[in-house]
C-alpha cells in the first residue's frame, strides 16, 4: 500500500508538472500582467454568479470552451453570430439549440472591459478562464490557464459539423477525431470526464435508449419516459445520474455499470487504452484531476491566434 501510494504521488507531481510546462507559442500564464492584472478575478467573480445561480452554467462554459477549440482552433469562433457573409458555429448540428452561456460570457466581457478601459482580453481567453472557475467552483481541479489567444473573424458551420464530435461515434472515429488535434487516447477519457456535469438533449441519446443495447435496466427506464420515442428533442437527462452537478469521478462509475448516457460515453469501453483509463479514473480520483487538468492546457492549445492574428474583439458575438 505505501509503495502505491508513493507512485501514486510521483505520477500526481508529474502530471501537474506537465500541465504547467506545457505552452503555446507567444501564450503565456502572465499575458495580462501589465495590460489587466484585474482580469482573472473579474471573470472569476462573473462565473461565480452565474454557476451559483445555476449550477448547470459550469458545464455549459466548460462545453463552449471545447467545441470552441475543436474547431479551427481556439480563437472565440464559437459566440459568433450568422451573418451575411457566414453560418457560423452556433447553427451546427452539434452546437444549434444545445451550446448555451453565450449571455454569461457577454456579462464577462462588459465586466472585464470595464475593469480593463477598454477591449484588451479576447474573447477565447474569456472563454478558457471561465471553463477552469466553472470546474473548480463545482468542485473540480485547478490549472494555469495559458492566456494571448486573440479572435477570429470569421466562423463555419460546415467546419462545426465536420470537427466537432459526434455524440454517436464509434471509439475508433473518436481517436481518430481527437488525434487530429493532436489529443491521444487518455485525453479523449480524460476529456470525456467532463461529462460528470451537466446535461444532454433527448435527440443525442434516444438511439441508444430504443435500440436494443444492453444498457442498464434501471436506467433505462426513467430515461424512455422523459425521452419519448419520438418528440421530446430538448427534453433534457443528467449525463452523470449519480452527481450531475458535482465535478468529481462517478461518470466513470456509470460507464462500468453500464450506465453511459450518450453513445460516445459508452464506446470508451471499447478500445483497449480508452477502457483501461476508465477503470483506472473510476479507482483513483486524483489520477484523474491530474490527467485532466493535463487534457485541458492541450485542448486550450489547440491552434490559437496570437501576436497580430485576428482581433480582440469588443463584442463577443460580432467582428469589430
Amino acid at each position: 500500500m505505501a509503495i502505491f501510494s508513493r507512485t501514486v504521488k510521483m505520477i500526481l507531481v508529474m502530471g501537474f508538472l506537465l500541465a504547467t510546462a506545457v505552452t503555446c507559442q507567444q501564450l503565456s500564464p502572465s499575458f495580462y500582467r501589465n495590460s489587466c492584472p484585474q482580469a482573472l478575478a473579474v471573470i472569476r467573480n462573473v462565473v461565480s454568479k452565474a454557476v451559483a445561480e445555476e449550477p448547470r452554467m459550469g458545464a455549459s462554459l466548460l462545453r463552449l470552451h471545447f467545441h470552441d477549440c475543436f474547431v479551427n482552433g481556439c480563437d472565440g469562433s464559437v459566440l459568433l453570430d450568422d451573418t451575411p457573409t457566414f453560418s457560423g458555429e452556433k447553427s451546427a448540428h452539434a452546437n444549434m439549440g444545445s451550446t448555451r452561456g453565450f449571455d454569461v460570457i457577454d456579462k464577462i466581457k462588459t465586466a472585464v472591459d470595464a475593469a480593463c478601459g477598454g477591449a484588451i482580453v479576447s474573447c477565447a481567453d474569456i472563454l478558457a478562464v471561465a471553463a477552469r472557475d466553472s470546474v473548480v467552483l463545482l468542485g473540480g481541479p485547478s490549472w494555469t490557464v495559458q492566456l494571448g489567444r486573440r479572435d477570429s473573424r470569421t466562423a463555419s458551420k460546415d467546419a462545426a459539423n465536420h470537427n466537432l464530435p459526434s455524440p454517436a461515434a464509434d471509439i475508433a472515429v473518436l481517436l481518430s477525431n481527437f488525434q487530429s488535434k493532436g489529443l491521444d487516447a487518455q485525453d479523449l477519457v480524460a476529456l470525456s470526464g467532463a461529462h460528470t456535469i451537466g446535461l444532454a438533449q433527448c435527440r443525442f441519446f434516444r438511439n441508444r435508449i430504443y435500440n436494443g443495447t444492453s444498457m442498464n435496466p434501471l436506467f433505462l427506464s426513467p430515461l424512455q419516459s422523459s425521452c419519448p420515442a419520438a418528440g421530446g428533442d430538448d427534453n433534457t437527462a443528467p449525463l452523470d445520474v449519480l452527481t450531475p452537478m458535482s465535478f468529481d469521478t462517478a461518470y466513470y462509475a456509470n460507464l462500468l455499470l453500464n450506465r453511459g448516457l450518450l453513445p460516445s460515453d459508452q464506446a470508451l469501453l471499447d478500445g483497449d487504452l480508452t477502457s483501461r483509463a476508465v477503470r483506472q479514473y473510476s479507482l483513483v480520483p486524483l489520477l484523474f484531476s491530474v490527467d485532466f487538468t493535463r487534457a485541458m492546457v492541450k485542448l486550450g492549445n489547440i491552434s490559437p491566434l496570437t501576436g497580430t492574428e485576428g482581433e480582440i474583439r469588443q463584442n463577443c458575438r460580432k467582428i469589430n
